[in-house]
């Protein structure tokens, strides 16, 4: 039964003005903030959920995470990969069309969405293929992707594999006003397992350049110029790469552009003892790249932070290195890692809450969320004291493929609120 009213008690509240404020109470009804302090009648039917004296703040929303379904339900499904992202605090997720089938059709976004109404746990926002079969060459028919639900297209994980694709993909998107999600990659430079640099000489592994980042960047700004397309830069993860967008920014260009946690938590150094958990694409480079990141989402010239959410299956990390399959299980440990770049004093978490509240909205043509009376109640409970061991039957997702596993970790989601539904809540998490 479906309690008629939510009430948080005992905690601190993030405001419009990003101020930390104490409260006694927030009243959730109807799907909508109902009263901050404000006088509470108890009832039989109320739920009461305790923060403990931690931080209330807006749902999370992360511009790209692969729920692997329709297709690989051994690495994933919508429901569990929602249920993750809940545990982690995010209500909207903007999903990546790398599912079998590739979602470049009318068809696999109806289902994709038909599957989410029944089954996730969060608002899930299906991104559909630049191409079909994200295979870089022959345009999708980007008119029904936005008709069937699409909140914009992106290439995945795959490269374009020429700049006339890329050309007509720019032009095509803005006759249709659609917003382009690109991970920049030059395919012929993007062809080994880690950065490029002294770790990959010194252990011997094909290393990726940064220039396989960068000219690509440089390539998509100077066509967004000349077509007008709204372009969203994914997975930036080069120092040149936040050069070249501040640049296109300062110039009136319009362009955002996200980085994942991985790339601002790690560094390649992470790869000299072969552990295939820090296997991702864009691989963990040096840290004055991950400095320069840092800076970019300080002073806005990265937008936002995203999970690049990767679930797979054990098998898929129990090879060489350079053999197993790149991707990271992150959802749920967000906000841990946030935490984690505020105490080292490199990310305040604010400013880290900011780059996936606010600015992911304002990106994807949302609503901005604010935690106040009449507004939207979409709302995550986080407890920043808690210590524990990460243990894989800790996580929801199936991807157990998480650096943080079997590792102590500070920080927990006490419970997560989307559109005033209680989507999680610590009754209902594996114990730890």
């Amino acid at each position: 039964m479906k309690p008629a009213s939510l009430v948080i008690r005992n905690g601190q509240y993030l405001n419009k003005d990003l101020n930390w404020i104490p409260f006694e109470s927030i009243r959730v009804e109807h799907g909508m903030i109902a009263a901050i302090d404000g006088k509470d009648e108890p009832s039989s039917d109320q739920l009461i959920i305790d923060a403990k004296g931690g931080h209330v703040i807006p749902g999370l929303v992360d511009l790209n995470a692969s729920l692997r379904e329709p297709g690989d339900s051994r690495s994933g499904t919508i429901e569990s990969e929602t249920r993750a992202a809940a545990a982690g605090g995010v209500t909207h997720l903007c999903c990546t069309p790398d599912t079998q089938p590739i979602n470049d059709s009318k068809a696999v976004t109806k289902l994709i969405k038909e599957i989410s109404e029944v089954s996730a746990h969060c608002q899930v926002l299906p991104l559909g293929a630049m191409t079909k079969q994200l295979e870089g060459r022959q345009i999708s028919s980007y008119a029904a992707l936005g008709e069937a639900g699409c909140i914009g297209l992106s290439n995945g994980t795959t490269a374009l594999n020429d700049l006339l694709t890329m050309q007509r993909c720019f032009e095509y998107a803005n006759t249709q006003d659609i917003r382009l999600f690109v991970t920049p990659m030059v395919p012929e430079l993007y062809q080994g397992c880690m950065h490029e640099g002294t770790v990959s000489t010194s252990i011997g592994l094909k290393g990726i350049p940064a220039l396989a980042e960068t000219i690509a960047v440089a390539q998509m700004i100077q066509l967004a110029d000349q077509t007008g397309v709204r372009l969203h830069l994914s997975q930036i993860s080069c120092a040149g790469s936040v050069s070249l967008i501040q640049q296109a920014k300062e110039a009136g260009l319009n362009i955002s552009a996200d980085v994942t946690l991985s790339n601002l938590l790690y560094t390649h150094h992470e790869v000299e003892g072969f552990d295939s958990l820090f296997h991702c694409h864009p691989p963990l480079r040096s840290d004055s790249d991950r400095q320069a990141l840092l800076e970019g989402i300080k002073h806005g010239t990265i937008d936002a932070i995203t999970s690049a959410h990767r679930p797979l299956e054990e098998a898929a990390k129990q090879r060489p290195f350079a053999e197993t399959e790149p991707g990271i299980s992150s959802l749920e440990t967000l906000l841990p890692g946030a935490q984690l770049l505020d105490a080292k004093g490199e990310l305040d978490f604010i400013t880290f809450i900011d780059a996936m509240t606010r600015r992911p909205r304002k990106i994807l043509g949302l609503t901005v969320n604010e935690i106040q009376e009449n507004e939207p109640a979409n709302l995550t409970i986080y407890d920043g004291s808690e210590e524990r061991l990460l243990l894989p039957e800790h996580f929801y997702s199936r991807g157990k493929n998480s650096p943080w596993m079997k590792q102590k970790i500070k920080g927990r989601v006490l419970g997560t609120i989307c559109e005033g539904k209680l989507t999680h809540w610590p009754e209902t998490h594996p114990s730890a």
